[in-house]
């Protein structure tokens, strides 16, 4: 449970609001800072800009320390405002808050491509062995640690974490978004930007919905994910899955229904779905990609035969954050309605 004024806030904004699509503002540093030199431009002079400067630290001293219950059940006391943020595969979420975190993650190769128009200039951490180091952890000097799921904290992880800076732990953030924005938008003092933020993606999905209506209507979807270890079926539970079930409608798979989650050429003639979306992630299941191409039983699932088969862009089919499923959905628009 959140142990400040501003529960009630939040607990308004879970029932109440349901919503939308990121805010290009960012925040780094420096963002307070400029903030308060921009206003003392518009001021008459030194005094205003003092009074603007106090008005902010008193604000954050109202909200400041803040004590929180995360999901694992660990108390966290964050002091101040956290600056320097490590929130490892959240960096889509704190961009629609407004606010930069101190590195971005990275699988080794290239961070999420993205979000580079926005994290261009924000260094990498590299997770091609999973979780960085505590020592290269700590040298970031993080205020606030997140962690986006729960299976960074085990093993010790979340004792290690939690000595460095206060550690708040999602159990996933990824399969209820909603509520991991307004988390940390509690979390950042950013709760207003975190309401924005959700009504600007729910009104996109509510017009999408509208606008797709006839074509989504009683259709299925399906979308098939190649990687360096086979091919595989896309459940309704997170990313461009829960995107086209829970938010445009489309009906899965009965193959996906039933609990099918490797995709083999044997059971592709009893692929139902309408449409059918690839993502290949990274171009590491290339080899996949052209053996299914290639197999004359996929020529005769329906879906091929109509020409409703998508090749997307899986850095963000494959990501979750509103920036993501946005894009998700411009790219639906685009593919059955252009």
């Amino acid at each position: 449970m959140i142990k400040s004024i501003g529960l009630s806030v939040l607990l308004l904004a879970v029932v109440t609001v349901l919503p939308a699509c990121g805010s290009s503002k960012t925040e780094g540093e420096g963002s307070q800072v400029s903030s308060v030199a921009e206003s003392a431009k518009a001021s008459d002079g030194e005094g205003n800009a003092a009074a603007v400067s106090d008005s902010s630290a008193e604000d954050q001293a109202q909200v400041y320390p803040l004590t929180v219950t995360d999901e694992l059940g660990h108390e966290v006391t964050i002091p101040s405002k956290p600056v320097r943020i490590f929130a490892p595969m959240m960096e889509d979420s704190l961009l629609v808050l407004g606010v930069k975190p101190v590195v971005q993650w990275s699988n080794g190769v290239e961070p999420q491509l993205y979000l580079q128009d926005q994290l261009g200039d924000v260094p990498q951490i590299s997770f091609a062995g999973g979780m960085p180091s505590p020592e290269a952890i700590m040298a970031l000097e993080p205020d606030l640690i997140i962690l986006n799921n729960q299976a960074y904290a085990e093993k010790g992880g979340y004792e290690q974490l939690s000595k460095i800076a206060p550690t708040y732990v999602f159990e996933n953030a990824a399969t209820d978004l909603s509520s991991s924005i307004q988390i940390l938008g509690e979390l950042l003092d950013k709760s207003g930007e975190a309401e924005e933020a959700l009504k600007e993606y729910n009104d996109k999905v509510a017009s999408t919905r509208e606008k797709l209506s006839t074509l989504v209507e009683g259709k299925k979807a399906a979308i098939i994910r190649f990687n360096a270890k086979g091919m595989f079926f896309m459940n309704n539970q997170y990313y461009s899955g829960y995107v086209m079930n829970h938010e445009l409608g489309f009906e899965q798979s009965t193959l996906v229904k039933d609990g099918a989650f490797q995709v083999s050429l044997e059971i592709l003639p009893e692929l139902d779905a309408n449409y059918i979306f690839l993502a290949n992630d990274g171009n590491q299941g290339d080899a996949y990609l052209k053996e299914l191409k290639k197999s004359s039983l996929w020529q005769t699932v329906p879906a091929v035969k109509a020409g409703h088969v998508y090749e997307t862009n899986s850095d963000y089919w494959l990501s979750g954050g509103l920036i993501a499923q946005g894009k998700v959905i411009d790219d639906v628009v685009g593919f059955l309605a252009p």
